[in-house]
């Protein structure tokens, strides 16, 4: 169950199936395989390596949608706005495989789940669009019973294409804005855990870090598609910059994936 509802999350970052003529379908049933390399928290000098294969579902409807622009409910569509609600995920880390947590507890596999609102922001160079994103989700630990971890805010702009040969990719950059209880997640050290090399540190609120990233889908076939997506993060600035977690300043998540649709609809979605 808890690698279905990561699997779900990971939709909205990674599965860019791009339209065919006539519209996309109102649903799709298939299978996906995704690799990911990331960094186990920003600040981080450890990297996780994962590996999944899982079945998905993508519904394209008009107020409730799982597809590979989010997941979740869209309340209000305009041709400039957009209000839904939508999810992310990242895996979790084992403490005792980084030396700088070890004999702290573990980060969990991480989904976010929130509102967010999406601004049109018209043709961009080389026939792509601009868009301003502004999501806030709540952070859920799935290894701890869905316990609450706090909260994200992740102000961002990117810059997409759709280009011929069924081809969609683009960049983007954005903000992550933690509150206390997510900051503490990552970077509070209680006094019960601090060591020589480890000393105590009371985590705050505010600016957790900058991203920038790019993505790819290819549809290879009609029923096969190709996805990449990496990440470059930092933590230059950041509120919590002078924890005693923080490792190294920069880095980076990478993941390529295949996808296979078995079945879908004869129906399409109108939008």
């Amino acid at each position: 169950m808890r690698r279905f509802l990561l699997a779900s999350a990971l939709l909205s970052t990674t599965l860019y199936a791009t339209a065919q003529d006539g519209g996309r379908p109102l649903w799709e049933v298939g299978g996906v395989a995704l690799g990911v390399s990331q960094q186990a928290y920003p600040g981080s000098s450890q990297q996780v390596q994962r590996a999944i294969a899982l079945p998905y579902f993508i519904y394209r409807g008009q107020y409730l949608r799982a597809d590979s622009d989010g997941i979740g409910v869209r309340a209000v569509k305009t041709p400039r706005y957009e209000f839904d609600v939508s999810a992310a995920g990242a895996f979790g880390s084992n403490a005792d495989h980084d030396p700088i947590r070890r004999g702290m507890p573990s980060l969990g596999t991480l989904v976010e789940v929130g509102p967010r609102l999406k601004v049109d922001l018209g043709p961009a160079p080389a026939g792509g669009r601009w868009r301003l994103d502004l999501p806030v989700r709540g952070v859920f630990d799935l290894s701890h019973q869905l316990r609450y971890r706090g909260a994200v805010f992740q102000p961002g702009v990117t810059w997409s294409r759709r280009a011929p040969g069924a081809l969609l990719y683009g960049v983007g950059a954005s903000l992550l804005v933690a509150d206390e209880r997510l900051a503490s997640t990552f970077y509070e050290v209680e006094p019960r855990f601090a060591r020589s090399f480890r000393p105590a540190y009371e985590a705050r609120a505010g600016l957790l870090g900058t991203r920038l990233s790019t993505w790819f889908g290819k549809d290879l076939t009609r029923d096969w598609t190709l996805f990449g997506f990496a990440q470059l993060n930092s933590v230059a600035g950041g509120a919590n910059r002078d924890s005693p977690l923080v490792r190294q300043v920069t880095g980076h998540t990478l993941g390529i994936g295949l996808s296979y649709t078995w079945l879908r609809s004869e129906a399409r979605a109108a939008d």
